[in-house]
């Protein structure tokens, strides 16, 4: 379901919107704002609700890792993009659920008409980083409507 107007978002966003998005926000278009949903510092799986205002995405980047790794997107709501290198956008909406390989270059973020969470599980692996890569252009990300 689209959610223009925030409020009704955020009645839907049953995981909380958390804080702005600070120390990732060089690697986004818009703001994004992030929900921490277990405690990684006692050694909890890391669990994280990502919200996206409308027009945000994420750059493209690749989930690296020698084993295992790669990343899990719960969409949870709202209406958003998921899209991988040389492959057409994929429109994402409450439950749906991308399972994303290591070393696969992709980006995700909000449809330009709505607000957007997903969580976000970064899947343990040997050998693990994150590349941020260039942004989405706004041509790119435009197209996506036409």
């Amino acid at each position: 379901m689209k959610y223009a107007d925030k409020k009704e978002f955020d009645q839907a966003n049953m995981f909380g919107q958390g804080d702005p998005n600070v120390n990732f926000a060089p690697y986004f278009v818009g703001n994004s704002y992030l929900h921490p949903l277990t405690d990684t510092a006692a050694g909890e799986f890391p669990l994280f609700n990502v919200t996206f205002e409308p027009g945000c995405r994420n750059n493209w980047h690749i989930h690296h890792a020698d084993q295992g790794g790669g990343q899990l997107l719960i969409c949870t709501a709202g209406e958003g993009w998921y899209q991988e290198w040389g492959k057409p956008a994929r429109p994402l909406r409450e439950g749906s659920i991308v399972v994303i390989p290591p070393e696969v270059k992709h980006w995700h973020g909000a449809r330009k008409d709505s607000w957007f969470s997903h969580i976000s599980v970064e899947v343990p692996g040997t050998g693990t980083s994150n590349e941020w890569l260039e942004p989405v252009t706004d041509e790119q990300y435009e197209a996506l409507t036409k």
